[in-house]
């Protein structure tokens, strides 16, 4: 339990080094969606600039009912008639469906998007340059100073009502990810499928439940499961997502294979400590509470 401890003081004060420096937008508050009027429109981060879902804006311009088939017919247009190639545009990167599921889906960034809504007759087009302009000039300030994400994410948090204890634990479970990912991106795992694979492989020895059935067991659907996790939640995650990627960097591992193992070994780890204090508290760390609504509850 000792040797536990002394990693999570590892992982907190590790933390609180990179925090400044590291942190990126995060998934967690759907960063990945933002609204014009309403409307959703998906983004990425795609070397190091925002790209936006070229069938979102679409809809978002011309309410059609079918933006789909109306992007189809327009990239017709754009070819033939006004010859531009929509390749040094456009982009196939993957974006979350209403499914859940990520697709390859036609994107542009900035540029490219005031190139293709220059052929869309619509009232929003100057609007929507305003708007889209706004939101790269943000993108730029937090590249330029990483803190400002990370002010704007803690004060997203902060207007939903989590207090600031929780919102430094989750904050820094973002940085512990984040460190994560970037080992399994470098030694074989490809995003998608492969990390939820990994992410369950921890949950699982964590927790006892995978993401999906914590999701389940919670009442979530569409949510960020991080986001409705207790505090205790929070750090036993935090403790089997760092020690597996200490893991990874101690034995050098190559191959999801081999990164599915120290993922269980990891959150073995994690399982152990959260066992042991489930039997000195005489009760059950995973819950079906969300924290933010029991905090509400309590007030």
């Amino acid at each position: 339990m000792q040797r536990i401890m002394e990693l999570l003081d590892r992982t907190f004060n590790h933390t609180n080094i990179l925090f400044t420096y590291r942190m990126p937008m995060p998934n967690t508050l759907d960063s990945k969606i933002v609204l014009f009027k309403g409307k959703q429109i998906r983004k990425i981060i795609h070397e190091n600039e925002w790209w936006f879902s070229v069938v979102d804006v679409v809809e978002a311009l011309t309410e059609t009912g079918n933006p789909r088939i109306y992007w189809g017919v327009m990239k017709n247009r754009l070819d033939k008639e006004e010859k531009i190639q929509l390749f040094t545009i456009c982009k196939q990167l993957k974006l979350k469906s209403t499914d859940g599921k990520m697709y390859e889906t036609d994107c542009a960034n900035i540029e490219g998007i005031f190139r293709i809504i220059q052929s869309i007759p619509s009232p929003k087009a100057e609007p929507f340059k305003r708007w889209l302009a706004k939101v790269g000039y943000e993108r730029v300030q937090e590249i330029e100073n990483p803190e400002l994400a990370t002010k704007r994410t803690r004060m997203l948090y902060k207007l939903k009502g989590y207090p600031d204890a929780w919102i430094e634990k989750r904050m820094r479970g973002i940085v512990i990810r984040e460190e994560l990912t970037d080992e399994w991106k470098q030694r074989g795992a490809e995003e998608g499928r492969d990390y939820e694979i990994l992410t369950a492989e921890i949950s699982k020895a964590t927790f006892g439940v995978t993401p999906k059935e914590y999701k389940k067991l919670k009442g979530l659907k569409r949510e960020n499961l991080r986001d409705h996790m207790e505090e205790l939640e929070l750090i036993f995650n935090m403790l089997g997502e760092r020690a597996t990627t200490e893991i990874h960097r101690n034995e050098d591992s190559k191959g999801v294979t081999k990164l599915k193992s120290d993922a269980k070994a990891g959150g073995d780890i994690a399982g152990g400590a959260r066992r042991q204090l489930e039997k000195k508290l005489g009760r059950s760390i995973v819950t079906k509470q969300n924290f933010l609504k029991s905090a509400k509850k309590k007030k």
